[in-house]
């Protein structure tokens, strides 16, 4: 079979399609052949080196989102049967023909969904239910601030907010085609956070007492200045870091009752199946309802995985970038 993966840290190019033995699952795992396979913002940075969200240690062979056909059982499986549709986060060697995964992380595809819609399940769209759910405790008429909002998980968040009742979204991306798609998924505001004045457009938005609720993922500047866009009791939820600039926050930015809560989807899969299980259910009645749509940018061929790796880090994606072997 084929697989994705690179021996030195650096640009897309060092990618390389290789030829490897088929997995076989281990007790709690399944064989899954590959249909499609999400691209996470997270690999292209372990790929440069940055070990954001994990390790970034070499050889290295990205993980992502996996929607596939189950080929086998590993020993102690159960409810899942040869022949299911199934996706599934893996952690690694997830660019490939075959991999193996975890069965009791598993989401059945539904009819509904072809299995490169089906790739935004497990990281993107857990990840946007369970950070507005869990960790910013997201209440029916508050406001939620998204930054990147156009990205894999952020397009998620503007629809996912808005179906558990928001009261206003406010949306930031980098460019006019970014702020026109989320406006069109159901953002109230967008504002451009390449703008100078992009926390006063903000500020203007909310009457000047900042979000209940905000989810951010950029990091450097655009971090302090969301925690300083936090309303009076309000919840900043830090999932990621696309620039690699982690800045510090300082107490008294959090004098005002702010809470900034830090998200990992792997702490909630570990620590909180029955949270994990409810979200599933409510993420799968949002899609089948029509109030959550996942987009996917682009469908490339398994060999085109350095290509996926240059429309992430060219910002250029709105939804999901996958990959079809």
């Amino acid at each position: 079979m084929r697989i994705v993966r690179h021996y030195a840290h650096g640009a897309p190019s060092v990618l390389r399609v290789e030829e490897a033995e088929k997995p076989q699952p281990g007790p709690g795992e399944v064989l899954i052949r590959s249909e499609a396979i999400g691209v996470t913002f997270a690999e292209v940075q372990r790929r440069q080196g940055i070990p954001i969200g994990g390790h970034a240690s070499l050889p290295g062979a990205p993980g992502g989102d996996v929607a596939g056909t189950v080929e086998a059982l590993g020993e102690g499986v159960t409810g899942l049967r040869v022949g299911d549709r199934i996706v599934v986060d893996v952690d690694h060697s997830a660019y490939a023909d075959h991999v193996v995964a975890d069965a009791a992380w598993a989401i059945p595809i539904p009819d509904s969904m072809d299995a490169a819609e089906a790739t935004l399940l497990p990281s993107p769209a857990q990840t946007a239910y369970h950070a507005l759910k869990e960790s910013g405790q997201l209440a029916p008429g508050e406001t939620v601030l998204i930054d990147a909002a156009s990205g894999g998980v952020g397009h998620l968040a503007v629809q996912i907010a808005k179906a558990m009742g928001a009261g206003k979204v406010i949306a930031t991306a980098s460019t006019q085609a970014k702020l026109d798609f989320v406006r069109g998924l159901g953002a109230d505001v967008t504002v451009n956070y390449t703008d100078e004045d992009w926390d006063e457009q903000v500020k203007a938005a909310t009457e000047g007492r900042g979000a209940d609720v905000v989810l951010e993922t950029v990091g450097g500047d655009i971090l302090t200045k969301s925690v300083a866009l936090t309303a009076q009791f309000g919840r900043l939820v830090f999932y990621g870091s696309a620039s690699g600039d982690i800045q510090p926050i300082h107490p008294l930015m959090l004098s005002r009752m702010k809470t900034v809560a830090g998200f990992a989807l792997y702490a909630m899969l570990y620590n909180k199946p029955e949270a994990i299980a409810e979200g599933r259910r409510d993420l799968l009645d949002m899609i089948g309802t029509g109030k959550v749509r996942p987009v996917v940018h682009e469908r490339l061929p398994l060999e085109d995985a350095v290509k996926a790796h240059e429309l992430m880090e060219a910002r250029a994606q709105l939804g999901k970038v996958v990959l079809v072997p």
